[in-house]
């Protein structure tokens, strides 16, 4: 099968794209190089059934003539990262939300089988746990461009759903959760490889806030299988699933388990967030996914060990 992968020379969309070569399939990758990188594919550079395109989700033309050939698409393009989030709002905005709407657009003509990547950013601050993919959303204020990611994303949500019910679209939504391991940049505020890369380095590792907010970190190869899996089960049009592990961890304690995984003598230094973001970022206490479906229909979970995310990361960035 052809499978057009946008995002594709990005972080998981690198990973994807060695799985489905690996597993017979023929890729096709577009991406603008804005975030991701030609090293990330270094693997797959030149291999008879892959290509990399570079090029925009928002060139309709392209990613229509692109849609086409393909019998599967999995939309992976996307502005990321809290750092790029609050340094450019509106651009991300529309990169996210018209993206989206290029893709699911080029899809409809031949119906082809698409998936979209969405973010359990848009449970924003939703108390109950562990997030369910039926919860309500509960989104901060407008003022606080924090949300607007999040806000954006529940919009991809929403054109995906409302395409499947006017069009016959078979689409289903990815909820990634905190994904992480070899490849990862830390330039715009993932946080696993921007602790590394300071122990590595001797110096002090930045926690944000008070450090006891807890996260969920799975690795990439494993989020890599699930979506597989997805690709290939029955039933799943239509739908949400949440991608990610529900193995939580505080973030300065994820700063203790680097140092020690270093063997680093950096420190560890307590930020306020008004030191390190401009004004409107607000943070959320905990993000803790509901498995349960993804494992119905996949008969999977992400389990790898934080200990081995981190080795993993460790020792890509060595």
């Amino acid at each position: 099968m052809e499978v057009l992968v946008t995002g594709g020379a990005g972080f998981i969309g690198s990973h994807l794209c060695e799985r489905l070569v690996a597993e017979g399939h023929a890729v096709t990758a577009v991406d603008d190089l804005s975030t991701g990188s030609r090293d990330n594919l270094a693997a797959i550079d030149g291999h008879p059934r892959f290509r990399l395109v570079e090029g925009s989700v928002l060139d309709a033309p392209l990613v229509t003539r692109l849609a086409a050939g393909a019998g599967m698409i999995v939309h992976l393009a996307a502005a990321v990262g809290v750092g790029l989030i609050m340094r450019e709002p509106a651009r991300s905005i529309l990169t996210n939300v018209a993206g989206t709407e290029t893709v699911l657009r080029a899809a409809i003509p031949n119906r082809v089988r698409t998936f979209i990547a969405s973010s359990s950013e848009v449970y924003g601050k939703a108390t109950k746990f562990p997030f369910h993919e039926d919860d309500d959303l509960t989104i901060g204020p407008t003022r606080n461009l924090r949300w607007s990611y999040a806000c954006a994303k529940a919009l991809d949500e929403f054109l995906a759903l409302g395409h499947a019910r006017d069009a016959g679209l078979p689409v289903t939504v990815l909820r990634f959760f905190n994904t992480t391991g070899p490849r990862q940049s830390g330039r715009y505020g993932m946080v696993l490889p921007s602790f590394v890369a300071a122990a590595l380095a001797g110096r002090p590792l930045q926690v944000h806030g008070s450090g006891a907010q807890t996260r969920c970190f799975a690795h990439v190869s494993d989020v890599v299988e699930a979506v597989w899996r997805l690709m290939a089960a029955p039933g799943t049009a239509g739908e949400v699933f949440n991608i990610g592990t529900d193995a939580e961890i505080s973030i300065r304690a994820l700063a203790e388990a680097v140092i020690a995984a270093t063997g680093s003598a950096s420190t560890i230094e307590t930020l306020p967030y008004g030191d390190v973001h401009p004004a409107g970022f607000e943070d959320m206490d905990r993000r803790l996914p509901d498995l349960a479906k993804l494992q119905a229909a996949t008969g999977f979970r992400p389990c790898r060990p934080l200990a081995e995310i981190i080795a993993d990361t460790v020792a890509q960035m060595r």
